[in-house]
């Protein structure tokens, strides 16, 4: 069965925060594969962290900025033209999916036109598939690109936020005219199918986001040292954390990787604390930072499946993060970490306490969650059970079951 030629469409690619995308797109191409790589935006510098981003950066696509060009834009559009009942049905599709307002409606017009350089582009590099992740307005423009050039599309979802708007982004229309779904867990399936029409349920497949195992290496954990990897906004418990540390007895350190709208608020937070905000990492730099860590702390109010999480456990690290959404699927509480209740601060200082005193926990913890990683969540067997995905709706034999 040959291999379908793929197109990767999200908003912003690469990004130092969506390396989950880049492994997958790295593991599909291992698995023989052509993938090009699309973005609407051009990523900002502060990104492009390693020669992994680098690399990824300097060949994908810019959506918008080949449609900064009016020769482009206009010879694009000229040529879906041609065959102006699909050029009307896909305009008709951009209205009648935008949000409610004017200012929703503009906007599907400008995905509409994004979509039309799109096409043009995928048509002219033989892409076979349009495969998108994140689900808000790139899968808008994917959807409308696929409707003007024929070629189908998937996309895969990931929450939470998606959810708190599902009719804004408008995912049952997206679900309805997607060749399949990739939902990241069980959790975020049952979501999807609390929004779309039954009839299109067998069409939601899990594919975890991964990692390999090989590139984290367990060590020993007998000091300390904590670490969070994340944006620096709200919705990731940062607050909450330097909370529950005042209250830690001293001698712990910890090391805040990542970037976001709320790091100097947080920075003010713990000036008096023994806390260092490094920045954006590369993945080898996330890695080498875990060999050195004892506890990973993921205060979150809101996540899918956490790779961050999963990075930790496949370098043999205890986690501690909070019990929502997708992570008991990946996070046994009292097996391969500690899962407390989200925004406690007196539950999170007490978990964290508890491995910082124990070292055989840490131990028994970092070995069990590293086998359910190299179990559930390696990136060569989600690529492969993705590429099998790829290659069944290509070919019209679609795999069967939600775990493919």
């Amino acid at each position: 069965m040959s291999l379908p030629k793929l197109a990767y469409l999200t908003g912003e690619y690469p990004r130092a925060s969506d390396t989950f995308i880049q492994r997958e797109v790295a593991a599909l191409r291992g698995l023989g594969h052509k993938v090009l790589t699309c973005s609407i935006r051009t990523t900002g510098a502060e990104h492009l962290v390693g020669p992994e981003q680098r690399n990824e950066h300097a060949q994908t696509f810019k959506v918008l900025d080949a449609c900064k060009s009016p020769l482009r834009l206009a010879k694009a559009h000229g040529r879906w033209m041609k065959t102006p009942g699909r050029y009307l049905k896909a305009l008709a599709l951009a209205w009648k999916s935008a949000p409610k307002g004017i200012k929703g409606r503009l906007y599907n017009l400008i995905y509409f036109l994004e979509a039309g350089v799109l096409a043009d582009e995928l048509t002219r590099q033989g892409v076979d598939h349009l495969h998108n992740h994140i689900a808000k307005a790139s899968c808008t423009v994917a959807m409308l690109a696929s409707e003007l050039s024929g070629i189908p599309y998937s996309f895969t979802i990931h929450g939470p936020d998606i959810f708190f708007e599902p009719h804004h982004w408008r995912i049952d229309e997206k679900a309805a005219r997607a060749s399949f779904v990739a939902c990241i867990s069980d959790f975020c399936r049952s979501q999807l199918m609390s929004f779309a029409n039954q009839q299109h349920w067998d069409r939601f497949h899990i594919i975890h986001c991964g990692v390999d195992p090989a590139r984290y290496l367990p060590s020993k954990h007998a000091g300390n040292e904590l670490l969070f990897v994340g944006r620096l906004a709200a919705v990731k418990g940062v607050p909450v954390l330097l909370e529950a540390l005042q209250d830690l007895p001293k001698g712990w350190h910890l090391t805040v990787v990542g970037d976001g709208p709320d790091r100097a608020e947080l920075e003010t937070q713990a000036k008096d604390l023994p806390v260092d905000f490094v920045g954006y990492k590369s993945q080898t730099e996330v890695a080498e930072a875990l060999t050195k860590t004892d506890v990973f702390v993921l205060p979150s109010f809101a996540e899918g499946v956490p790779v961050v999480l999963m990075e930790a456990m496949a370098s043999g690290v205890p986690v501690v993060t909070t019990q929502i959404a997708g992570v008991p699927e990946l996070v046994e509480n009292g097996i391969s970490g500690s899962l407390v209740p989200p925004g406690d601060a007196t539950a999170l200082c007490t978990a964290i306490g508890a491995l910082l005193d124990n070292p055989e926990s840490r131990r028994q913890y970092g070995a069990h969650g590293r086998s359910k990683v190299e179990t559930d969540f390696d990136i060569s067997h989600e690529a492969a059970r993705l590429s099998s995905l790829f290659t069944g709706y290509h070919a019209g034999t679609p795999p069967k079951g939600k775990r493919p």
